[in-house]
């Protein structure tokens, strides 16, 4: 809490906070001030500066362990920022010492029991002086007797593990009956096998025991409070305690984690997991010695048992455990008065909570002049674009990974039968792939790896040493780090019923008949400290998007978001696919989003979801191997060309018009000329980074990320001997991964001082700008068909995410039921964010370019933002397509207009602070502003010249305005992304969308087959025009005759228009009476 925000916080800086004294020494606030030194946690700088004349006299009682522990201190300092609010911390020799009557005077008590606090005072003051209680003091009698503690929770009907109470009461006989037996007890005629656990039933005993079967060895975990390192310990003793009280109850497998929540009010709750104690009993610790907590996602019934346990306990700050088993939720403890240590975000919003309720139950009766927060930043009103105030309810975001190592992949055609058994033992023959990950898995084939090396010596022909070079890569390779990890290596196997089918590529142009198995090694591609900073940088803009912060939140930008989540209306998930940069990325993102802390592995753990059960964010689609294969076939047709590029060759290549390519295209003018530029400084790269390596100054030089000179040797060696086959052609596939490690290299390694790694990136990029986004398709066509084989799931997906009357049972929102105080319970906003790679940023922005949302002709705003897409040359990494849903509540539920869909765009990651990208139109710009100031839109001149960089330097406030060229003083809802120096801002593309348009608009993408490649008869429509280039040249001539624009027909349109060109070219070839008899 930076600054103070609300009317009843502090205006002067310094806080009240006083160590508490006698009443007859009480007389003014002068001498309370005299203790302030006591606690050493202020100074008073402001002595000019006395209080208000009433003050509301926070008193805390409890014992001083308690009172000066970290959290504590951390939240009184934030609470006497309240300007009617003083602290009086109660000495613990007055506690234990005084009568109460001579304790300090307060207006509201926050008191709590602990080992060696005196209750029966505390209870007794507060008789005495009737303050304000935030924790009530009767019912921590209860919590101290865990029979209490599940008596209530029961009553509360809150689920609990199977339990009984053994009393060890002469009074209580018929409580005391215990049978044992070697696996299991019978208490009270209750039986429990083991696993179970024994509770001593008074709370403040720790010791809790676990009993193992012998079935896994017998003895018992012995539990007890934290000593250094240690929580637990094994015993061989395997009989229960024969003296004192106990509970009974089912042991439930919770897979090693145990959940602690903790509350502030009803309204408002933390959660943490931890390692179980239970588990080893070794206490987890980071590198600062604390122990690992992991953030965690509450359920709806986790919150509605989180306000039930607040308030059946009468306990306003309150923690308690739950155990998650079998797909339930179990409280198993309640532990009364508790704080989160080390979460600042928790510090600010427990201080927020109780000063509001302290002010709110106190400021009337003694008339201070404090005003009741509203709660208009409960629900995210914000205007929109046409000045209407309307409700978000939806953010949906897909967003590509972070900077990361370069991707290195080899492949090798196998036939050893050690192959093949390990193609069988691991299921390959079901599917006739198999991806290999675990350690045990590249375990297996390192071993068989090392065997053929040791036999393959005694072979000298050609065949067997080109495998044994290939071999000796796949031992370097999985032997690099000293261990396995699935995050940076896999390896991926093929079947080949009939070998590997002749290509011209590196491959032999002679293979043996018979079936083998295509071993693909794919390693590399981590994320990058870079890249994690990128992602969290993201994050923190991220939630600046989202409205609200008025009233307590005022002055903390992305507080809004924050609320919402902390007080159960913002229902979030995240989703991954399995790769680990991609998982580390969200992680890293979803850290700083919600303002967490700790490492990125617990909370990828707990937060983000992998996303490929369902194919959702998957690339290991079959469906693509026809089109995409052609795709590349005719690519690579193309680009072998020794000669300036035609105008012939602009239309087979750039048939879209995109003015990036074409730029492109004319900075390469010869492919092949082009090419031999590449191969030699590629060659003369290798040949710098050799002599480096003879230097020996440069043995032991660390390079980025760890790597080494002889690990960046390896992969520009190996991409000097692919790009240039033995044929002489290039392998154009090869060129995105030059134009992939000289970016890194100049990047992160450019201290090197290596010679042309400018110039090999600029021929490089210009290479890639060509080859990369036509892989996924030439023709509008092609990139439509590429495009739903790779994201139709997450086209679906999308589509269910923006229909209110989908939502699951699980949305994190409050139950209407226990809601009061809050003033939009049951509404909520509501983000799905997706992390993925680039062949899915690509198809779903090919699926929003070319599948007919709007058209071009009509809609100037979509016009516009085709330009810009059409200038935008790379989709680096982070880049984002982001959709936001509002509701105006006002409209008629069926109008039109009641939901309104905005669209925006970034490219993503700038590669230089000298890159300049194609000026859009800002961030949520006013349409009818737009409308307005209209002169000139601009030229695709216009839109692909250098322009200087827009983003905000880190000097600059966040709130400044971002100006483009094209429309002037325009207004923008949020800079958050300028935030971000490295990120290029988002760009809306159209911000007057009607969720109607879009929802009929992804209805077709997702539910009429023609538009799918996998339902044609003959694969895509692709193949069609491919088999007969006049058709598609009869279909572009129908359309020029009736005056259509090509850019402004849908997806559907065109199909139909070819299906009739198909049949007026047969008749032109065939004649008309055949032509109608075959269609």
């Amino acid at each position: 809490m930076s600054e103070p925000s609300s009317p009843g916080e502090s205006q002067c800086g310094a806080p009240r906070f006083f160590v508490g004294c006698a009443e007859d020494e009480s007389e003014g606030l002068d001498d309370y001030t005299s203790m302030m030194t006591d606690m050493e946690l202020y100074e008073d700088d402001l002595e000019d500066d006395s209080p208000p004349e009433r003050q509301i006299m926070v008193g805390i009682c409890c014992m001083m362990k308690k009172s000066k522990s970290k959290p504590m201190t951390q939240i009184l300092e934030r609470l006497c920022k309240f300007e009617y609010i003083t602290v009086v911390i109660f000495p613990e020799d007055v506690i234990l010492s005084e009568p109460v009557e001579k304790w300090p005077l307060c207006d509201c008590l926050i008191s709590f029991h602990s080992k060696g606090f005196p209750l029966d005072k505390a209870v007794s003051y507060a008789k005495l002086r009737n303050p304000l209680l935030i924790n009530d003091l009767n019912m921590q009698y209860y919590i101290q007797d865990r029979r209490e503690v599940y008596r209530i929770l029961q009553e509360e009907g809150i689920d609990l593990p199977r339990y009984a109470v053994l009393n060890r009461d002469p009074d209580k006989p018929d409580e005391c009956n215990l049978v044992e037996g070697e696996d299991q007890v019978e208490v009270n005629g209750e039986v429990f096998l083991k696993p179970f656990v024994e509770k001593p039933v008074s709370a403040e005993d720790h010791n809790v025991y676990i009993y193992y079967p012998t079935s896994a060895g017998g003895g018992s975990q012995r539990l007890f409070r934290k000593i250094g390192s240690r929580s637990s310990v094994y015993s061989p003793e395997s009989s229960v305690r024969k003296t004192g009280s106990y509970i009974y109850e089912e042991f439930m497998p919770t897979d090693g984690t145990d959940v602690k929540v903790y509350t502030v009010g009803p309204d408002y709750a933390h959660a943490e997991a931890r390692k179980s104690p239970a588990l080893d009993g070794k206490v987890e610790r980071d590198s600062e010695g604390k122990e690992i907590r992991y953030p965690v996602m509450l359920t709806a019934m986790e919150k509605l048992v989180a306000r039930k346990v607040c308030l059946a306990f009468k306990q306003t700050v309150c923690g308690f455990d739950l155990l998650r088993a079998n797909g339930h939720s179990y409280v198993c403890d309640v532990n009364g008065f508790s704080f989160v240590k080390n979460s600042m975000k928790y510090y600010d919003d427990c201080a927020k909570i109780l000063g509001n309720i302290v002010m709110r139950e106190l400021a009337p009766q003694f008339q201070i002049p404090w005003s009741i927060p509203t709660e208009a930043e409960d629900i995210p009103i914000v205007p929109t674009t046409s000045g209407t105030m309307m409700e978000l309810r939806c953010v949906i975001a897909v967003i590509r990974h972070g900077d990361r190592t370069p991707k290195q992949k080899m492949k090798m055609e196998v036939r050893n039968p050690m192959f093949f058994e390990l193609f069988e033992k691991y299921g390959g023959y079901k599917t006739g792939k198999l991806k290999l990950k675990k350690p045990k898995q590249l375990q297996e084939v390192l071993d068989i790896t090392r065997t053929l090396l040791a036999d393959i010596g005694q072979h000298t022909d050609c065949e067997i040493e080109e495998k044994s070079s290939k071999l000796e890569q796949l031992k370097t390779v999985l032997e690099m780090y000293g261990h396995f990890s699935g995050i940076n290596r896999k390896v991926q196997l093929t079947y080949l019923p009939h070998g590997q089918p002749k290509t011209s590529s590196e491959e032999e142009d002679t293979r043996k008949e018979g079936a083998s198995i295509l071993l693909v090694l794919k390693w590399g591609g981590e994320l990058t400290p870079a890249g994690r900073v990128q992602a969290e940088e993201l994050g923190r803009a991220f939630r600046c998007m989202y409205p609200g912060g008025q009233g307590d939140y005022a002055g903390f930008p992305g507080c809004g978001l924050l609320r919402l989540h902390s007080t159960y209306r913002h229902d979030l998930k995240i989703y991954a696919s399995d790769e680990g940069r991609v998982q580390m990325t969200a992680a890293a993102f979803a850290k700083v989003l919600l303002a967490l802390e700790g490492e990125l592995t617990p909370i990828m753990v707990q937060m983000v979801k992998s996303a490929n059960m369902n194919g959702l964010l998957d690339n290991d689609i079959e469906s693509l191997s026809g089109c995409q294969q052609r795709v590349k076939a005719r690519l690579h047709e193309i680009m072998q060309k020794d000669e300036i590029f035609t105008e012939e060759d602009f239309d087979r290549l750039a048939p879209t018009c995109s003015s990036s390519l074409v730029n492109s295209m004319k900075a390469v003018e010869n492919p092949v000329s082009t090419c031999d530029q590449v191969y030699t400084l590629v060659q003369s790269l290798t040949s710098q980074i050799r002599k480096r390596l003879e230097d020996p100054k440069s043995a032991d030089l660390q390079l980025y990320h760890s790597e080494t000179l002889e690990m960046m040797l390896q992969r520009w060696t190996k991409l000097e001997r692919d790009f240039r086959m033995k044929s002489g052609r290039y392998d154009i596939s090869k060129i995105p991964d030059i134009y992939d490690c000289v970016k890194y290299d100049l990047q992160h390694n450019s201290s090197l001082g290596l010679e042309d790694t400018y110039e090999l990136f600029k021929l490089s990029r210009a290479l890639a700008n060509i080859v990369i986004p036509q892989e996924y398709g030439i023709n509008k066509v092609e990139k439509l068909d590429i495009a739903y084989a790779y994201c139709l799931p997450l086209v679906k997906k999308i589509q269910l995410d923006l229909q209110r009357t989908h939502e699951d049972e699980s949305v994190n929102k409050l139950h209407p039921l226990y809601s009061r105080g809050v003033l939009s319970p049951g509404r909520h906003v509501r983000t799905r964010l997706y992390f993925t790679s680039e062949s899915h940023v690509h198809s779903l922005l090919s699926i929003f370019r070319y599948g007919g949302l709007l058209d071009e002709e009509k809609d100037q705003q979509w016009k516009r933002a085709m330009d810009y897409l059409s200038a935008v040359s790379e989709l680096n990494y982070m880049t984002q397509i982001v959709i936001m849903l509002y509701e105006d509540n006002k409209k008629d539920p069926s109008s039109e207009e009641r939901f309104h869909v905005e669209l925006h765009f970034s490219p993503g990651v700038k590669v230089s602070e000298e890159e300049s990208a194609p000026m859009g139109f800002g961030f949520r710009p006013a349409s009818a502003e737009n409308d307005q100031k209209q002169t000139d839109p601009g030229s695709l001149e216009n839109l692909i010249q250098d322009e200087p960089d827009r983003a905000l330097p880190l000097s600059e406030a966040i709130g400044t305005q971002r100006k483009s060229p094209l429309i002037r003083n325009r207004k923008t809802g949020f800079e958050g992304c300028s935030m971000v120096p490295s990120i290029y801002p988002l760009e809306t593309l159209h911000n007057s969308l009607s969720l109607k348009q879009v929802n009929e608009f992804l209805t077709t993408m997702c539910e009429n087959p023609c538009l799918s490649p996998r339902t044609s008869p003959r694969g895509t429509l692709t193949s069609l025009t491919e088999c007969c280039p006049p058709l598609f040249h009869c279909a572009s001539v129908l359309i020029g005759h009736h005056g259509v624009s090509t850019a402004a027909l849908s997806y559907l349109t065109w199909r139909k228009l070819v299906h009739v060109a198909i049949v007026l070219t047969c008749y032109m070839y065939v004649g008309w009476t055949r032509c109608t008899n075959d269609v």
